[in-house]
């Protein structure tokens, strides 16, 4: 058995990511393996002393330490590592609140803002952050990062998993620098004990781009646990949930789901669906983000004119939803028509895997990672070509068979990506590199 420390770093933003799904799934695995799992969060909770104190810190969100710059710049010059203190579990806390955000976990450590001050030193002298656990007796084995931080801990085999190169493939769709993106993938990948991947597309950009040899680069791809109970939940009682937040019928709507940005492909997905002639109605789940107006500049177009007046054209409504709790998201799911996902890039695509294992139809893109993830169980187009997009809506709305198919072949793709087939590719790595 060996000690994992994976990091906390988009576990404990507010909304969920596919970075964050990544990093609660390798948490559960690497504890069904047998490994001891610590979890490293970066929160401001004011330190103390106190074990009580310590509890009740991290749970409490609004209890944080006054951000200093005095004290940001002395973490930043500082040569010394940062230390990392377990949080103590002693139950006074009451955290059934917060049951759902934390992953599967032997041990919770903290340490002061160590992501946000370790860019901030990187970026000032190009340096990564040591972390240290404040039990030194109970140093890890591995330290598996789930994204390109800028931290090391000293002693541990340091794998760092890279899902994609977005930023330098489609530097268009993302707010990062990339001058400073490209220099931290290339310090990762020339220290790193081992670099993980999702997809042998992203294998092929990290070993391409950053210089990584083949040999020092693992696809272990991705997997998908959806609770038993939600997927087994009765048809009628799902049909009840989509009625009741949209408004409309089992089976009758399309959908999407995701963050509402440039790579998503959200403006040219909404522009085939209005193209389509369709009267099915498309649901679009997801929160705005970066450029999303661009993205949604048509659809707010025809609200702006709907809303004075103007006669409404003849085709299906668009429904959106800015959230939905896991559990509804999985009902509006197997209650879809069929799933849209025609992305422009993905480093492998978790939304196809959730349809496909929930045997919902899938429309997605023929580009990067999603062919491997789609085999041949989805009805693929060229995310750039909208007329071939609302080609495949008219056909998937009006042709029952299809669906059917569709809907019999995904769980058998899915089962490509299955929790025990992930297990065993972590395992082999995990054996490998310690």
């Amino acid at each position: 058995m060996k000690h994992v420390l994976i990091d906390g770093y988009n576990l404990s933003l507010e909304k969920g990511t596919g970075v964050a799904t990544y990093a609660r799934n390798l948490c559960r695995e690497a504890g069904q393996l047998g490994h001891r799992v610590s979890v490293l969060y970066g929160n401001g909770a004011a330190p103390s002393r106190d074990p009580l104190l310590q509890e009740i810190a991290f749970f409490d969100e609004q209890s944080r330490a006054r951000r200093s710059a005095l004290r940001d710049g002395a973490a930043i010059l500082s040569p010394r590592a940062t230390r990392a203190m377990r949080i103590p579990m002693s139950g006074q806390v009451l955290r059934r609140q917060f049951d759902a955000r934390l992953p599967a976990h032997d041990t919770l450590y903290n340490a002061l803002d160590v992501f946000r001050r370790a860019h901030g030193r990187y970026h000032a002298w190009g340096q990564f952050t040591p972390v240290r656990m404040g039990d030194t007796h109970d140093a890890p084995d591995i330290a598996h990062w789930t994204y390109p931080l800028p931290v090391t801990v000293p002693g541990a085999a340091n794998i760092y998993t890279l899902h994609d190169l977005v930023p330098l493939r489609l530097p268009y769709t993302t707010l990062d620098d990339k001058r400073r993106y490209l220099s931290l993938i290339r310090r990762i990948a020339g220290r790193a004990d081992h670099i993980v991947t999702v997809s042998e597309c992203s294998r092929r950009d990290i070993i391409d781009l950053a210089g990584v040899a083949p040999d020092r680069i693992t696809n272990t791809y991705q997997s998908v646990e959806i609770p038993a109970h939600y997927r087994g939940k009765a048809e009628d009682a799902v049909a009840r949930e989509v009625e009741g937040a949209l408004d409309t019928g089992f089976k009758d709507y399309f959908l999407f789901w995701g963050s509402i940005e440039p790579k998503k492909n959200v403006g040219r997905m909404v522009e085939a669906y209005l193209a389509s002639g369709v009267t099915t109605p498309l649901v679009i789940v997801g929160a705005r983000a970066w450029r999303s107006e661009e993205e949604l500049k048509l659809l707010d177009t025809l609200s702006a004119r709907k809303e004075r007046g103007a006669k409404a054209a003849r085709r299906g409504r668009i429904i959106q939803l800015p959230y939905a709790p896991f559990s509804l998201l999985v009902s509006l799911i197997r209650g879809a028509k069929a799933a849209l996902f025609p992305s422009l890039y993905e480093g492998f695509g978790l939304p196809v895997l959730e349809a496909m294992a929930l045997g919902t139809p899938v429309l997605c893109s023929d580009t990067a990672s999603l062919p491997e993830v789609a085999g041949g169980a989805a009805w693929q187009v060229d995310p750039y070509d909208t007329a071939q997009i609302a080609e495949g809506i008219r056909i998937l709305d009006a042709d029952a068979d299809l669906r059917a198919e569709l809907s019999a072949k995904g769980p058998v793709q899915a089962e490509l990506f299955s929790a025990e087939r992930y297990r065993a590719r972590l395992a082999s790595l995990y054996e490998r590199v310690s």
